[in-house]
């Protein structure tokens, strides 16, 4: 019988056939030094992962009497336009009704200025990863600014470290990683180096 919240060795090995994880030597915008980088939605790009995977996270959301109840008519957010592939999924799997993202306007999280003119029913945050928790705490400030509720969240992938919970809501999600970043590249090196060349990323 197949999993339906697939193991965690299962999810990463998901991730890992699919280059949506790589190892090396990878440096943010910020400065910040790690051997490891994720670009989730990658994984999403294969109709049979993302089927795992959103199966998998909407089971986990089913088991919340607060959103089962709530089905069909619920509002799936995404932080961003680069994670609407992982929403849709979701959505598909746990056949929500709405999905909607958030766009930056000058530093900060708001919704398309058509939304407000629609009805949107009770919200689960969905984003591919969490690491320090910032991307998801400005979600839910502009999902609440909104005077919407919010009665899911979820990732597929959370770092050892980051918050398990946010305003009393649990950050539901499919594996854990242990991903640590170094100010600079002498403590990388020290720490954790390996002979990969520099590859400069966003995150």
């Amino acid at each position: 019988m197949v999993d339906l919240v697939p193991k965690q060795e299962a999810v990463f090995k998901i991730l890992n056939d699919s280059k949506a994880y790589r190892y090396g030597h990878f440096v943010s915008e910020k400065g910040k030094h790690t051997s490891h980088h994720f670009q989730i939605p990658i994984a999403f790009h294969y109709y049979d992962n993302a089927r795992i995977l959103a199966v998998g996270l909407s089971r986990k959301f089913r088991m919340n009497r607060k959103i089962s109840s709530k089905l069909p008519k619920v509002s799936m957010i995404s932080p961003s336009a680069g994670v609407i592939p992982v929403a849709f999924s979701i959505r598909e799997a746990l056949n929500a009704e709405q999905v909607y993202w958030a766009e930056n306007e000058n530093g900060r999280k708001k919704f398309p200025d058509y939304v407000s003119e629609r009805e949107l029913y009770p919200c689960i945050i969905v984003d591919d990863i969490v690491r320090s928790g910032s991307t998801m705490k400005e979600t839910f400030k502009m999902v609440k600014e909104a005077g919407l509720k919010i009665i899911g969240c979820g990732v597929i992938l959370r770092f050892k470290g980051a918050p398990e919970e946010i305003d009393g809501i649990r950050i539901e999600s499919l594996t854990e990683f242990d991903c640590r970043s170094y100010d600079t590249e002498e403590e990388w090196r020290a720490a954790e180096g390996n002979d990969s060349p520099l590859e400069e990323i966003r995150f």
